[in-house]
């Protein structure tokens, strides 16, 4: 990785940070339901105790900008946002979709993979990724939220991650998808290698522009190409 950055995703179950700091890597991942708002603060200040830096020594900050719960991610972007106003430092987003598909690309041999997180109200919140030249995890569609029943894409074989595949079996099973139990929730470290490449290619904003993603205003996704 080229920059320094702290990563922070508040946006389910999972409170996730992580660290990354003159080539060193420190991690924190806990569930911890309605206990982001307290903890998280702390947490930023132990993980820059254990690498011995301040914030004004960073490049910047990643945070999960959803989908995911909408206390959880407001929660998430409002930290990173004063974080960043205090220090003068840029932001990226980074999908929770996406860092659980960066995940399991990182840990098994995913070239493809389906991600989805328990939505509530009978839905799921589904991401399609692919791994590029790099190995990293690239969007294929744009993410949606989708009543589990109404997924008919033929994605037979391909990995899956995230608590979407849990609460809904019965459609992993339909679907033919292999689903890697390990991998449920977002984790911040898997953001860190995608904030690294925003940061290179200056996909980058400014703390007051930080935006959380909630993904409610897409509802279905017309056949994959290639998937007819």
């Amino acid at each position: 990785m080229k920059h320094n950055l702290l990563a922070i995703d508040a946006s389910t179950e999972a409170l996730s940070l992580a660290l990354h700091f003159k080539g060193h890597t420190f991690t924190h991942f806990e569930e911890c339901p309605q206990q982001h708002s307290q903890k998280i603060l702390p947490l930023v200040e132990s993980l820059l105790e254990q690498a011995n830096c301040s914030l004004n020594e960073l490049d910047g900050i990643v945070y999960g900008r959803g989908p995911g719960s909408f206390t959880g991610v407001r929660i998430g972007v409002a930290v990173a946002q004063g974080l960043a106003y205090s220090a003068n430092l840029k932001l990226c987003g980074i999908s929770t979709l996406q860092a659980m598909a960066q995940q399991a690309i990182c840990s098994s041999e995913s070239s493809e993979v389906i991600s989805a997180i328990d939505a509530r109200m009978g839905e799921v919140y589904l991401g399609y990724f692919g791994k590029d030249s790099n190995g990293n995890a690239i969007e294929k569609r744009d993410e949606i939220v989708v009543k589990p029943e109404m997924i008919n894409e033929d994605f037979e074989g391909l990995m899956a991650v995230g608590t979407g595949w849990q609460s809904y079996a019965d459609t992993a099973h339909r679907l033919g998808v292999k689903v890697i139990d390990n991998i449920t929730l977002p984790s911040a470290e898997y953001m860190l290698a995608l904030g690294d490449v925003a940061f290179e290619k200056g996909d980058i904003v400014e703390a007051q522009d930080a935006q959380p993603h909630y993904v409610r205003d897409t509802v279905t996704w017309k056949k994959l190409p290639g998937r007819e």
